[in-house]
């Protein structure tokens, strides 16, 4: 059964409507940056964050009034695609969730454990944020899903294996229709873990805010061609042969453009290393210039890169390198 994207939704730093940010990651436009304050005495971290007006609609929702913004992200990006794909909110019919997370709510989990070490115990209130599953309950709450909703916790490949799984929730009739979604949040926190190891520098990954979602169905303008499992590896120096293990499963066809995962790191030189003997001239996109590293929602907006990419029959890849776990691949395609 052939599996297709009938809608997408993001919002990211550089704004929340599909034309508005693809038109800025098309002209090179970088998202803002600002500095994250933390502990008193410790350096600040910098980050491309989320205009809050952005998720003020959802803010609204009297289930999202004490959620933290991944949450938040996570329905704008949700409810967005929805729409896009032409689904009534209040009757997704036999929809699934498939929710992408690397890093999760890290905002409430700072606060709740500053609070554990200072007071003995943390709020009740902060501790269900806490949680790698929040943004997907959230989401299905206020949907009114109450059949499947899977969490997968991974580096940025972890939005390449909700899209596969989506896809087979879709082939083998579980579902008519199948959202997968990706959110991150930055905090300080999380710029002192990745600058500690390595990966977020004047020269390293730039930490971004940022949700995006797609719908899987079976009818659509964009047919989802193929999404490899990831092959993981286990040190930076066989990242590319993973990513060319991963390029070796996809369908014999040539793409017109590559969607890159390259962020300023390791990554970088192991997608040149597999992709420009395999295409040679290819055209590269760089989204993550733009809008910064939101790792489990990144491989999403390559994806939306891709479709939006293509004005005609052909076919885009977004190829997908983690930072710790994976690589994998994605063909998506307008069918003749």
């Amino acid at each position: 059964m052939d599996v297709f994207i009938a809608g997408a939704g993001w919002i990211t730093p550089l704004g929340a409507g599909l034309d508005e940010v693809w038109n800025a990651i098309a002209a090179g436009t970088p998202a803002p940056v600002r500095e994250l304050a933390g502990p008193p005495g410790r350096k600040p971290h910098r980050a491309a964050l989320i205009p809050p007006k952005l998720a003020d609609a959802v803010a609204r929702n009297p289930r999202l009034r004490r959620a933290s913004n991944i949450s938040l992200f996570a329905a704008t990006a949700v409810l967005a695609a929805m729409r896009d794909a032409g689904l009534d909110p209040a009757q997704p019919g036999r929809c699934a969730i498939v929710f992408a997370v690397s890093d999760g709510g890290v905002i409430y989990t700072r606060r709740f454990y500053d609070q554990v070490v200072r007071e003995g115990s943390g709020s009740p209130l902060l501790f269900p944020e806490t949680v790698y599953n929040a943004p997907a309950s959230h989401v299905a709450a206020i949907l009114g899903i109450d059949g499947i909703t899977y969490t997968l916790a991974g580096d940025a490949s972890a939005g390449l294996a909700a899209l596969r799984l989506g896809a087979e929730l879709i082939a083998s009739g579980q579902a008519d229709h199948c959202i997968v979604a990706g959110a991150e949040e930055a905090d300080w926190i999380l710029g002192e873990a990745y600058s500690q190891w390595g990966l977020a520098s004047t020269r390293g990954a730039l930490i971004a805010d940022g949700a995006a979602a797609v719908v899987l169905s079976r009818a659509g303008r964009y047919r989802l061609d193929c999404v490899t499992p990831g092959v993981p590896f286990f040190k930076q120096a066989a990242a590319s042969a993973s990513l060319s293990a991963a390029l070796d499963q996809l369908p014999d066809v040539r793409p017109a453009r590559i969607i890159s995962s390259a962020n300023g790191t390791f990554i970088d030189r192991a997608e040149r290393l597999a992709l420009e003997p395999r295409f040679p001239g290819l055209p590269v996109l760089r989204p993550k210039l733009s809008l910064g590293d939101a790792f489990g929602a990144s491989a999403l907006m390559q994806v939306i890169c891709a479709m939006r990419s293509l004005d005609a029959a052909g076919a885009a890849l977004a190829a997908v390198i983690g930072l710790n776990h994976q690589a994998a691949a994605a063909l998506i395609s307008i069918p003749r």
